[in-house]
């Protein structure tokens, strides 16, 4: 392997940008802005793509597709989301290149080919599918509407970093209708609770389950819930978001639905989100400065198996290990045997370290005769003899311990960074020198909000569900306050 990390002491944005490349999850391409998912990103993001469908496809959703391009009367049909968003937009203005005269073997863009209307490359999709959806209800029989897409969105970022905020990223987006204001928050509820048992159960990472503020809602939407996520810098980062979106969208789109009493009404649509934004936050919140941890059940590659061979020999111990692959596949166990005759055992387990494989299984032919097996974890760096006899079985449950382990390092962290504090001047302490999330009380205000961010960069990250009502006093303006909020600085 080339150098080592820089740590997450000395420059913890430099160690995530050089893990992210180093462990070949992604790089930056030859478009400003843009990223490559290589290979091996992008099967982790195949691996949460096909948990996340399965839970959505288990609470009734279906997929679909929309178009990528959203004409710019259909956008600007909801005004507060067209200009929460105007400033990120990619507009198509041409529809046609040329040969330039001027430059030859040059193209220019044509001047007589500009489009009769301006289309928005989508940064979402609530406009072009609430256009699509008023063809679609027509009576209380056709809801609830339940609809997922797979797609790319595109927000013109100019300050980028690999997976946490590029220009093009890759996302789900849900979008339903609803018959009631109670059938929509509840789906808007459900959402999130999904989003949160797939971070929690998958992920391994705790997330705070919470709704957002005025200040920090999704342009459109009546409220937006959220999940919150600690990573090890101290640093909050969203990592999904449900939108109810009450009838602003249906009444921009005019889509409404006839009751069963007869009349006539305008559905309750809900939105909710999550994006390649989560492989960040994987990164993040786990990993270390050897390279990548990654919780097994997302994990490419579960075991990988280091053969340990003399010259000549290495074909023959192959075919001996063959069997403990095979009882690794049949055990659903997602298994690589490391049979390069070119990188030296040192040189692989670095490299397979750097990848975040959770089990490393080092194989002689010594190690066979004598029936054991030497087995690595990558969480715990633990090295352990295990009996072959019994070896899939054992691997299967440090897999799971593994899993657990990793969540519960997390939690830990989350739990030692979660400061409660009663002035400004300590809220401004906790922030610079212990990070972390912040419990306060403040106004509700969003003059005092943003007097907050302003002064000390932090934001209000949500006001938690399970956060009780607490009576007391804004930590700025000294005037009443029912709850905490969680504040913490952001990603």
């Amino acid at each position: 392997m080339s150098k080592k990390l820089p740590t997450r002491q000395e420059d913890y944005s430099l160690w995530y940008n050089e893990l992210v490349k180093r462990a070949g999850l992604a790089e930056n391409s030859a478009v400003r802005g843009c990223m490559v998912i290589k290979p091996y990103g992008y099967a982790i993001w195949e691996k949460m793509q096909r948990q996340l469908d399965d839970m959505f496809k288990r609470t009734g959703h279906e997929n679909a597709y929309f178009p990528l391009f959203v004409p710019k009367s259909l956008f600007e049909a909801e005004e507060k989301n067209a200009e929460g968003f105007a400033k990120e937009c990619a507009v198509v203005t041409h529809y046609r290149l040329q040969t330039d005269p001027d430059n030859p073997g040059k193209l220019r863009v044509d001047p007589n080919a500009k489009l009769e209307e301006e289309l928005i490359v989508r940064p979402t999709s609530e406009a072009i599918i609430w256009s699509t959806y008023k063809n679609w209800v027509q009576s209380y029989r056709d809801l609830p509407l339940l609809i997922n897409q797979w797609a790319n969105v595109v927000r013109w970022e100019m300050r980028t970093r690999l997976f946490l905020r590029t220009a093009e990223f890759l996302w789900q987006e849900g979008h339903t209708a609803h018959a009631t204001a109670e059938e929509a928050v509840a789906e808007t509820r459900q959402m999130l609770d999904v989003y949160a048992e797939f971070a929690e159960e998958h992920m391994a990472l705790p997330v705070v389950k919470g709704v957002k503020t005025p200040n920090e809602r999704f342009a459109g939407a009546e409220d937006t819930y959220c999940i919150e996520a600690l990573m090890q810098d101290g640093k909050a980062l969203q990592a999904g978001t449900s939108h109810f979106l009450g009838q602003n969208f249906a009444k921009a789109f005019d889509v409404t639905f006839a009751t069963k009493e007869g009349g006539l009404e305008h559905v309750w649509g809900t939105s909710w989100g999550v994006s390649t934004r989560l492989m960040g936050a994987l990164v993040m919140a786990h990993s270390d400065d050897e390279g990548l941890v990654l919780p097994p059940k997302l994990a490419p590659i579960q075991v990988v198996i280091v053969p340990i061979y003399k010259s000549g020999e290495l074909d023959a111990l192959l075919e001996r290990i063959r069997p403990i692959q095979q009882g690794f596949i049949a055990r659903g166990i997602a298994v690589k045997v490391d049979s390069r005759d070119t990188e030296r055992p040192g040189f692989k387990f670095a490299e397979w370290e750097m990848k975040g494989v959770p089990v490393r299984l080092a194989i002689g032919a010594r190690d066979l005769d004598a029936g054991t097996v030497e087995v690595a974890r990558r969480d715990t760096k633990e090295k352990m003899s295990l009996p072959l006899a019994d070896i899939v079985a054992s691997v299967d449950q440090l897999l799971n311990d593994i899993q657990v382990n990793i969540y519960q390092k997390a939690k830990k962290f989350r739990e030692t960074h979660t400061t409660r504090v009663d002035s400004y001047d300590e809220f401004k302490r906790v922030l610079d020198n212990e990070a972390g999330f912040v419990l306060a009380h403040y106004d509700g205000t969003s003059e005092t909000e943003e007097r907050i961010k302003t002064e000390t960069k932090a934001t209000v990250r949500c006001l938690a569900l399970n956060e009780p009502d607490e009576d007391g006093v804004c930590m700025v303006t000294g005037q009443p306050s029912v709850r905490r909020a969680y504040f913490a600085r952001a990603y």
